[in-house]
């Protein structure tokens, strides 16, 4: 099952119109996702069951090609509040609309696009579906069971309309019923409208699910159906097929469009082609010439030769009439063009079932992960060839094993086939996508100290359901980078009211957290809560003097290109102001001046907020509002718009060159008591006065030392821990008077202009100044 490592000797030339397969998803039996349904494919597993008791069981016994087939669990189960559809609706919705909305979030998903960017825009959905199975349980129940919402719920147009709807998608927007072609049409039409420009991205897919008994019974008196239940595709048991369902959908975009944004691209689709039987020996009997021509069609849209095509996906019914002459007509085709080894050919009908109207989706992504992973899965039940059909002849080879693709060293090339009961035939052909283009690397930082993996979901369940399925995927792939899984599910993921974050150093750590949240447990690193439905205010609040530390923002300066940018143009602002690097500083350099001085502390707290608040706008947290402590105002000024760095920097300097001329004259200190208290105790004191209200129990004050010392101990004598802050002045004081003239000469230059974001004053709390 790994990947096999050979690369093309020399690359496919790409057609201006090739389409990328960048998304895939599907629902599939006992393969709930693409990745489940490639172990299936590569295991050679089959998913044919004995039917449940509870499906069908009105049939009766004597139904032997109603014995077994694909089943889906719980085909029932629906979490209508994800999209916004009450409870009574849902119940009124064709299963196959349920299934369908599940599969395009998936799908989108897979190709790590957020469902909600796209809405508004050009995106198309096209969905093969031919049965309405829940339309018929619902008129067996007679008028009583048909409601306002009946009408809407049970039509086959509806599959598509749905998501267009419900993802505000505003291109074309089709269900297809080209009979068991259907799923493979709808891919076909979805390549044509991005090639025409009518679709910028396009969702594309089919669905089957088998719930009515009327439905199945009248497909085994048709004749179709295998006793067996099984397909024996080009066998010599051949005698029907065995029913499937589920769904699936694949994400196609234009190949340049999909290089130029980056995505994972899991094949192209090189070209496809549709046409008819037309009149025949009778009307379900298929035409070997007009197979044939479909695929040649096809491929003469690919710009390759038929010779190029080493895989052929089969419709591959194992009908008596059917197979022989998809043999020939492939044969024809495909085979013929080819010297040396045979064309291998294969089918997942032998796998999970005939999914009628949604067969082709299955072949295609059956195509498409066998040239992700390089490797082609075993066609089961084949042991003889059908006696009709000459396999030497035509130069074809069934498939019987995992193998690595026959030519490894040309270009992996397939052909997918889809056939219609009534005479559409459509054939697509796939390759596998062009090398990435060379980028120069990207300087890439240290690992951060700490990894956040942010899940969300709808409702507690939701979220814990997220959370296990995280986990689960994360542990099958060992090789994650965390920081990518981190990155991915910030930037790829919708993000839903219900909300938990996992914090770690680690994957294990990591992979711990998750566990808590998928069990509901809360924990160290772990932290859940719920988003308001009405969004606050966003405010930053820039902090003054006292906030500093040795070698502070050096952990994220390493590890944060963006606020390592922001610092590096606050060090080039402030030094022809300073004479010192703050790099230089923080780094704790031995020529640099200590952080601690007035004249440097103020400007590095500076640069290390103006920086912090860069990154947050950077990755979309923007704020209403801004306010600022005592030098913090500088700050909040320059981020609000009022002042440009270069004056925020030349005004932060100067305010501490200036206050570095009191150093000894004063000080300050934190009292752990509210300030009407302070105040009352300062009645004795003169000399002192309350700098800040830091909280309601915290006040700050200052003044003379000697008489600040005095208070501090007699504050200890009680019990009180009242300590000095580290500032050599009186700042928020008197002794701070005699600098404005100063100042205001030294600043005369400037001229701030109106913020664009309001700026809030802490000293004028009822007033919104302009600081012009």
């Amino acid at each position: 099952m790994n990947d096999h490592a050979t690369v093309p000797a020399r690359p496919l030339p790409e057609p201006d119109d090739a389409i990328a397969v960048v998304g895939l998803s599907c629902r599939l039996p006992q393969a709930p996702n693409p990745a489940a349904f490639w172990r299936l494919l590569a295991e050679g597993r089959s998913a044919v069951t004995a039917t449940p008791p509870d499906r069908w069981p009105d049939a009766g016994a004597d139904h032997p090609g109603l014995r077994h087939g694909g089943f889906l669990d719980d085909v029932d189960r629906f979490d209508p509040a994800f999209f916004g559809i009450s409870p009574r609706e849902a119940a009124g919705m064709d299963p196959q609309q349920r299934l369908m909305l599940e599969l395009a979030w998936e799908a989108l998903e897979d190709a790590m696009i957020v469902p909600a960017s796209l809405a508004g825009g050009p995106v198309g959905v096209f969905v093969g579906a031919i049965g309405d199975d829940y339309a018929a349980l619902l008129q067996r129940s007679g008028p009583d069971a048909v409601d306002q919402h009946t009408l809407t719920g049970t039509r086959r147009g509806i599959i598509a309309n749905r998501i267009s709807y419900t993802l505000g998608l505003r291109g074309p927007s089709l269900t297809v019923d080209a009979a068991q072609a259907s799923a493979l049409v709808a891919v076909h039409l979805a390549a044509e409208s991005i090639r025409s420009g009518e679709s910028t991205l396009a969702l594309a897919g089919g669905v089957n699910l088998n719930v009515a008994t009327a439905s199945a019974v009248e497909t085994e008196r048709f004749g179709a159906l295998s006793p067996d239940g099984r397909c024996y595709t080009f066998d010599s048991r051949a005698n029907g097929y065995v029913r499937g369902e589920g769904g699936g959908f694949v994400v196609l975009k234009r190949l340049s469009t999909a290089l130029a944004d980056g995505d994972e691209i899991y094949c192209l689709v090189r070209g496809t082609a549709v046409n008819n039987d037309g009149a025949t020996a009778g009307l379900t009997v298929p035409s070997v010439d007009a197979q044939r021509e479909v695929m040649l069609r096809a491929h003469e849209r690919t710009g390759l030769t038929p010779g190029a095509v080493q895989y052929v996906e089969l419709h591959g019914t194992g009908t008596r009439v059917g197979d022989p002459v998809e043999a020939a007509s492939v044969g024809a085709a495909l085979g013929a063009t080819r010297a040396g080894s045979p064309l291998l050919v294969g089918s997942a009908k032998t796998n999970v079932g005939h999914l009628e109207g949604a067969a082709g989706i299955v072949g295609l992504l059956k195509a498409a992960l066998s040239v992700k992973h390089r490797l082609l899965p075993a066609s089961l039940n084949f042991a003889e060839p059908n006696p009709d059909i000459d396999t030497a002849a035509l130069n074809l080879e069934v498939n019987t094993t995992l193998r690595p693709w026959p030519r490894a060293d040309e270009p992996l090339v397939a052909g997918v086939n889809s056939f219609g009961m009534g005479g559409t035939n459509c054939h697509v052909v796939v390759s596998e996508p062009p090398a990435a283009p060379d980028r120069a690397a990207p300087a890439v930082p240290a690992a951060p100290p700490v990894v956040p993996w942010v899940v969300s979901g709808r409702g507690g369940a939701a979220l814990r359901a997220q959370a296990a399925a995280l986990l689960a995927g994360v542990e099958e792939q060992p090789d994650l980078d965390p920081v990518d899984v981190g990155w991915s599910l910030l930037t790829t993921r919708s993000a839903f009211a219900d909300r938990a974050v996992v914090l770690a150093s680690d994957r294990e750590g990591l992979l711990r957290g998750l566990a808590k949240v998928a069990g509901g447990e809360g924990g160290p690193g772990v932290v859940t809560g719920r988003v308001a439905a009405a969004r606050g205010k966003t405010v930053f609040v820039f902090p003054g003097h006292g906030t500093q530390y040795p070698r502070m923002g050096l952990d994220l300066y390493t590890t944060n290109p963006t606020f390592a940018h922001h610092l590096h143009a606050c060090d080039t602002a402030l030094q022809p102001h300073t004479g010192w690097s703050l790099l230089d500083v923080l780094h704790q350099k031995p020529h640099a001046p200590d952080l601690d001085r007035v004249d440097v502390v103020q400007p590095a707290i500076f640069a290390i907020t103006v920086a912090l608040a860069r990154t947050w706008q950077h990755h979309g947290i923007t704020p209403d509002a801004v306010i600022g402590h005592s030098q913090g105002e500088i700050a909040a000024a320059h981020i609000a718009g009022a002042l440009t760095l270069h004056q925020a920097a030349k005004i932060i300097t100067h305010r501490g060159l200036t206050a570095h001329t009191l150093t000894g004259t004063g000080g300050m200190a934190a009292i752990p008591l509210p300030p009407d208290t302070v105040t009352t105790h300062l009645q004795h004191h003169p000399t002192l006065t309350i700098a800040a209200h830091n909280s309601p129990h915290n006040t700050v004050i200052t003044g003379d030392l000697p008489t600040l010392h005095t208070l501090i101990t007699h504050y200890h004598q009680q019990g009180i821990q009242a300590r000095p802050i580290p500032i050599g002045y009186a700042s928020h004081s008197p002794h701070i008077d005699q600098l404005r003239n100063h100042l205001l000469t030294t600043l005369a230059d400037i001229t701030p202009t109106t913020p664009t974001i309001p700026f809030h004053s802490t000293t004028h709390p009822h007033t919104t100044p302009t600081l012009n």
